[in-house]
């Protein structure tokens, strides 16, 4: 019998040392392609955030402003986007008319909040303004990047829907005499706009470019010549793809965060967070003997764990995000203190190793639950209500609660349940921050 004893606390410690072996083995081995796999908000790597109203086109004026037209606009901000390459922007509709657009790590953010807010009209004009074509006459998506196959030099390819229709319109520009046979491509003409005044504005004229047209052209592919760098070609070619914007987008407010303010911000709030937590590690081990070192090892769980999870969540991880984290690493420690109070005042009672881990634990879980669930309560009213960075807290503040609740709870349940049951901690109060004379004190 007493063999057999010996054998399952063996078994019992072999298991607990088997689980912190293979933890401790997945944390090393991968937390940092973790990390380095989460995004990052624009405080922590810089970039812009702006807040447009959305209002209807000129002379639309008695178009209502709808959730579908809000829709429609956010999908075309979106295919824009997609042309910056900027990855998880997160484009957000605020109220009845406005729109909230973030983007992290943007190097050039004048060139996308033009890109953003250009209504893109692409229209085909002879130097009478008179409209030949708009790009409602060309095919959807068939714009292009490309390289003039002369002069090498970078030009936008479109794809005409009725090459009949451009064989006449080059007809007639052709037949004109020299100076007036230029077919003018304008982006976002508006009323009272002149091909005479706008050629005499340079790099802020709404005229994309004016080629002479000196034969009619039967095909369907046109070429739009300008003196554009390539990255200008790309973008232009981009905002034809993804279609004029419905509405008129008027910017009401612009948080820009450079790249070395950014970077800054992550690495003070990263070192700060280490300095937290290894405080808080250093006091549970010293005040709670053995029950702070298994707390230290569940915390260590609940970081990683947290971590990948956000990942998993394709979320992403700004300066409220990382104070969350910090604070669920307190929510963490909060349950742990709470078990253990309880297991040492049930030793001060008198009663054996097991029956106070029993005993405590059962009387602790319901306090705890009663903390987690509260604090889960208001963080989803701030998702709810909340915008941007606020629900970026209220996202991680969740992930935190709920991870530390399985971790501080059954975690550590289960690691000091393994010691506890294996009979080595009996009569050793002293390992649990519990001394003699305060078991003496409560018998008397």
């Amino acid at each position: 019998m007493a063999n057999r004893r010996k054998g399952i606390r063996k078994s019992l410690l072999a298991f607990f040392f088997v689980i912190v072996t293979a933890l401790g083995v997945l944390i090393a081995s991968n937390v940092m392609d973790h990390v380095e796999d989460i995004s990052l908000g624009l405080d922590l790597q810089g970039g812009f955030e702006v807040l447009y109203e959305v209002q209807p086109l000129d002379g639309e004026e008695d178009t209502e402003i709808d959730r579908e037209m809000l829709t429609d606009t956010v999908s075309a901000l979106n295919a824009r986007i997609d042309v910056l390459g900027v990855s998880e922007p997160s484009i957000n509709i605020e109220g009845d008319d406005r729109i909230r657009v973030q983007l992290a790590g943007v190097d050039d953010q004048e060139q996308a909040r033009e890109l953003l807010s250009t209504q893109a009209r692409l229209e085909f004009r002879d130097v009478d303004d008179e409209l030949m074509m708009d790009g409602g006459d060309l095919v959807e998506g068939g714009a292009q990047q490309n390289f003039h196959g002369e002069t090498n030099q970078p030009i936008v390819s479109v794809t005409v829907d009725d090459a009949n229709l451009f064989q006449e319109i080059t007809t007639d520009i052709s037949e004109r005499p020299p100076g007036e046979n230029l077919l003018v491509i304008w982006l976002d003409y508006e009323e009272g706009d002149s091909f005479e005044e706008e050629q005499m504005r340079g790099e802020d004229s709404k005229i994309v470019s004016a080629p002479r047209v000196q034969s009619p052209i039967a095909s369907r592919d046109v070429m739009i010549e300008g003196d554009f760098t390539t990255e200008e070609a790309q973008d232009l070619a981009g905002i034809l793809n993804a279609g004029a914007l419905p509405v008129e987008l008027d910017e009401l407010s612009l948080n820009s965060v450079g790249a070395q303010l950014g970077e800054r911000s992550m690495d003070l709030a990263v070192n700060a967070g280490f300095v937290g937590i290894a405080l808080i590690f250093a006091y549970m081990m010293a005040y709670y003997r053995f029950m702070g070192a298994v707390a230290v090892l569940t915390l260590s769980a609940y970081v990683y764990f947290v971590l990948v999870i956000f990942n998993w969540l394709n979320a992403v991880l700004t300066l409220p995000g990382i104070a969350a984290l910090i604070l669920g690493v307190g929510m963490a420690v909060d349950a742990n203190i709470i078990t253990f109070e309880r297991i040492k005042d049930e030793l001060r009672t008198g009663k054996s190793v097991m029956s106070a881990f029993k005993a405590g634990s059962r009387r602790s879980f319901s306090t705890i639950l009663d903390a987690n669930v509260t604090t889960i309560l208001a963080a989803a009213v701030l998702f709810y209500f909340g915008t941007s960075a606020v629900q970026g807290f209220a996202v991680m503040l969740i992930v935190s609660i709920l991870t530390s609740f399985l971790t501080a709870v059954f975690g550590s349940r289960l690691l000091l349940g393994l010691w506890v049951n294996s009979r080595i901690l009996n009569k050793k109060p002293k390992l649990f921050g519990v001394k003699e004379r305060e078991i003496d004190e409560l018998r008397s």
